[in-house]
Formats: structure tokens, sequence, C-alpha cells
């Protein structure tokens, strides 16, 4: 499960900035037919094309591909954000703590990716999630548990089994920041992934302005 929301891209002005850097190298600004007003822009047929012919030519010619940044909330499970820290570069992400926040609510279903999942693992996953429950139980509670007699475990102790207990289908929120030039290198690298969640990636990469620029083929 994948869920991207809050998608906001580059404004008129940090286009025209990359068309401008685009046009630099030959000084052909005259040749430019885009359309810039607050708010608003029109991107013209000389320019679109030009940046499409820099984005044939490589990473070299097409550096205006980083002037464009995206920004989007993304809900994923750990197993795909795992795999997007491949793309550090280029990216700004700020998440969700598991370290400081994971005993802030009662675990659900709802709160891991399970599409997947057969009868008999979803019967061990609500076990998971019904023990996991009784540790945080235990240690938002902590003053107040009896040990019975027996060793009482240290409160940093409880923490380590959710911690080390925790599926990596636990989904976690992100919010990031990434450019066209990473978004191509995405795009490319994950569109004929076995997981789902890049799938769902690449198709909302395909409805971002111009995505042709980005979907361009090699």
């Amino acid at each position: 499960m994948i869920l991207l929301e809050n998608t906001v891209t580059a404004s008129p002005e940090q286009w025209r900035a990359a068309i401008m850097g685009a046009r630099n190298p030959m000084n052909s600004w005259d040749k430019s037919d885009s359309a810039f007003w607050p708010g608003h822009m029109n991107i013209g047929e000389n320019d679109l094309g030009l940046m499409k012919r820099l984005v044939a030519a490589g990473t070299d010619h097409s550096k205006f591909m980083r002037f464009l940044p995206v920004t989007v909330d993304v809900t994923a499970p750990l197993y795909w954000l795992k795999e997007m820290d491949t793309y550090k570069v280029g990216t700004v992400a700020n998440s969700c703590s598991t370290m400081h926040k994971i005993q802030a609510k009662e675990f659900t279903l709802e709160d891991f990716s399970h599409e997947h999942c057969t009868t008999r693992s979803m019967e061990l996953l609500m076990r998971t999630v019904k023990y996991l429950n009784e540790v945080r139980d235990l240690y938002v509670n902590y003053e107040i548990h009896d040990n019975n007699g027996y060793r009482k475990p240290t409160k940093k102790e409880v923490w380590w089994q959710m911690i080390q207990l925790l599926p990596s289908s636990y989904n976690q929120k992100r919010t990031m920041m990434l450019n066209y030039t990473v978004l191509r290198n995405i795009y490319f690298a994950r569109r004929d992934h076995r997981l789902d969640e890049w799938h769902d990636f690449c198709k909302w990469i395909e409805k971002l302005p111009f995505s042709e620029l980005i979907t361009l083929e090699k």
C-alpha cells in the first residue's frame, strides 16, 4: 500500500528559471516562447522542444531538471521506504519518528500493508498486532504494572520489544522533496519492479506537469 498526498510542483517562477537555465549555454533566450504571469504560465513549443532534446541528450545536458522541485506526503510500508532511501542524492525527507512515537497510539491492522497476505498470514499478523499492543500497554502504564515477584524489565527493555518485533509492513508517513532529475532516475529504475508500491509511484509521476520530460524514453 502507498498513499501519495498533498503534491506540490514547481511554481511558474521556478519553471521560468529552469527554462532560462536551459537556454544559457547557447545564449538562446530570445527564442523562448513561454509566457509567465503571477500564478500562471504557458510553456511554449520552442521551450518544451528544447527541454525534450536536452533530456534525450543525457544528464550532463538536462541540468535544468534539477530546478523543478516536487514535494509530496507519502504513507508507505517500511519495506518500500527502505528501497526509496536508495535515492538520497537530490532528495530531502522528514519522517514520522518510529523511535520516539511508536507507543503514541494503539496498533491496528490498518497500520500495516497486508493486501497480499493469505488467511494464515493474516492470522499471524493479527497475533503480532495483539502482542504489540500488550507490550505497548506495559510501556505506557509502566509505573503501575506489578512484576509479581519476578525481575521487572526496564522501560527501555519493554520499548525494545516493540522496536524489534515491528514488521516491515508497518506504514510510516514521510514528507519528501524531490526534483525532476531524481524522478526520472526512479521512473526508469523502478517502473517494472515487483512491488505494487513502485508501480503506483510511477503512475503518480506520470500525472505531474509536463511529465513527458521525466518519462521520455532513453
